[in-house]
């Protein structure tokens, strides 16, 4: 049962939504750059150990598409983070 001067806990303020946005952003980045850093070292892994080659170049590929999805979340996240500070904006105009 809600009591008449409790506040809802669950209702976020828009700059703690941008917030949110631009920590998941920068979190994405961090994924795709270790991502990316994982499919550089298969890479050398599969020139250096030529018997297990096979086993680097998959695990090379897994580690670049990775970093491929992780570099789009973050794109997403920047997207958003713009669209939700366009809205604080216009909120800020046309409030009466």
């Amino acid at each position: 049962m809600a009591h008449l001067f409790q506040h809802n806990k669950d209702a976020k303020s828009p700059q703690d939504v941008l917030k949110q946005h631009k920590r998941h952003e920068h979190i994405g980045e961090g994924v795709g750059l270790g991502a990316g850093a994982g499919a550089l070292y298969e890479k050398h892994q599969a020139k250096k150990d030529v018997d297990h080659a096979h086993k680097h170049k998959i695990e090379e590929e897994v580690a670049a598409t990775g970093a491929v999805l992780a570099g789009g979340y973050a794109f997403h996240e920047h997207h958003e983070k713009k669209d939700d500070k366009k809205e604080v904006k216009a909120e800020k105009k046309h409030h009466f």
